[in-house]
């Protein structure tokens, strides 16, 4: 199969790997895409090669799961990329299993019990699809507490420890609106090299720059030029940068009162493809004043692709189905199987071997055909 030829090319490049942890991993990584139903020791046994005592044993020793991702998107991806970062809810049961607490959940709109994980993933522009970097579990509220952190800074800092391997791939750093934070865009801007892409919300203050003639007058220069509308934005200050039959454009760069910084907007009006009348703004940002408003949009509507992994992750590789507690057992069970490979493979046959990149996925629709000779059938996600 094409997925193993993969991994073993993978292996062969990663330094300080055993003969015995090397022929493991090669062969549970197509093992998670080969099991039908749950995903979880027992079933590993019954599939695979090994006793249950076996994998459980080798899901507590440490692997570089960070550099192994990092090889595969150096060898599957198109080479203009940028980094995408959301947290994502797993649901957890277990007094004892480590890290469990109360997280905020998006499907549920609410606070729920389990675990949390910091998604971090390569997003491929050319490809339109995204390769899943690392999983890392978030601490609970007290141990946040007991070190004297914020989620937020917590978010910030797990990002800033892992810039040298992410900043090979690309400096932009694009996260949803709830990031867009002054707590989070400092330390990210004061401790990193990433370039910040993200949504304001929709009653951000915002101010024109002031370009004219200074008035000569006593006093500090006049700075702003009057606050940003943005459903009937100043041309003379945000020119259209990019129209079609779907969204306009409006770019420059402009002060945010929350930010309290001057960034690159873009204000985004979809329109209505049989009026032509606007149906719904988004204003997005980026600390990189000379990156084009068409491209700040691109990349964070390309963003959504992580959410993907997630999806499927959960719906096809058993993200929630680890039977370990301990916390080397649950980072193994996340970093190893399920979120690398949720967006990698057919979803009508686990044996087929789509496991790269797919080159025609857009806004979340996949073609493909799958190679298992008793499912011949074109696959649509």
């Amino acid at each position: 199969m094409e997925s193993q030829a993969l991994v073993s090319a993978i292996l062969a490049k990663l330094p300080k790997i055993g003969k015995w942890q090397n022929q493991f991993i090669a062969h549970l990584i197509p093992l998670f895409m080969s099991i039908k139903g749950r995903i979880n020791f027992m079933q590993m046994s019954r599939f695979g090669n090994y006793s249950m005592t076996t994998y459980r044993n080798q899901f507590d020793k440490p692997f570089a799961f960070g550099e192994f991702n990092a090889e595969h998107v150096r060898q599957k991806g198109s080479g203009y990329h940028a980094i995408f970062f959301d947290p994502s809810h797993i649901r957890k049961s277990g007094k004892h299993t480590f890290g469990k607490g109360l997280y905020w959940s998006g499907c549920d709109s609410s606070m729920k019990q389990g675990l949390e994980i910091g998604g971090i993933a390569v997003g491929d522009i050319v490809n339109h699809t995204a390769f899943h970097y690392e999983a890392v579990q978030t601490p609970t509220t007290a141990t946040l507490k007991s070190k004297g952190k914020t989620l937020l800074e917590n978010y910030a800092d797990l990002l800033i420890e892992r810039q040298d391997s992410l900043l090979q791939f690309s400096d932009l750093l694009a996260v949803d609106a709830y990031f867009s934070k002054r707590s989070f865009v400092d330390r990210i801007l004061n401790k990193s090299k990433f370039k910040l892409i993200s949504r304001l919300r929709d009653d951000a203050v915002m101010y024109y720059l002031f370009t004219g003639l200074p008035s000569g007058k006593r006093g500090r220069p006049q700075l702003y030029d009057g606050k940003i509308d943005p459903h009937n934005p100043n041309q003379q200050h945000l020119p259209i940068c990019y129209q079609d039959a779907e969204i306009k454009i409006f770019s420059g760069v402009i002060y945010v009162k929350s930010l309290d910084r001057k960034v690159k907007i873009s204000i985004a009006h979809y329109l209505d493809a049989n009026t032509g009348k606007t149906k719904a703004i988004k204003t997005y940002f980026c600390t990189d004043i000379c990156l084009s408003g068409w491209h700040i949009v691109k990349v964070y509507k390309l963003r959504f692709q992580i959410e993907f992994l997630y999806r499927d992750a959960n719906q096809f590789a058993g993200l929630e189905q680890c039977q370990a507690r301990s916390e080397q057992k649950l980072y193994y069970h996340r970093a190893g199987g399920p979120v690398q490979h949720g967006s990698n493979y057919c979803f009508n046959c686990k044996i087929c071997s789509l496991f790269e990149s797919p080159s025609s996925r857009k806004a979340g629709l996949f073609y493909g055909r799958c190679q298992n000779p008793l499912s011949q059938q074109t696959i649509v996600r």
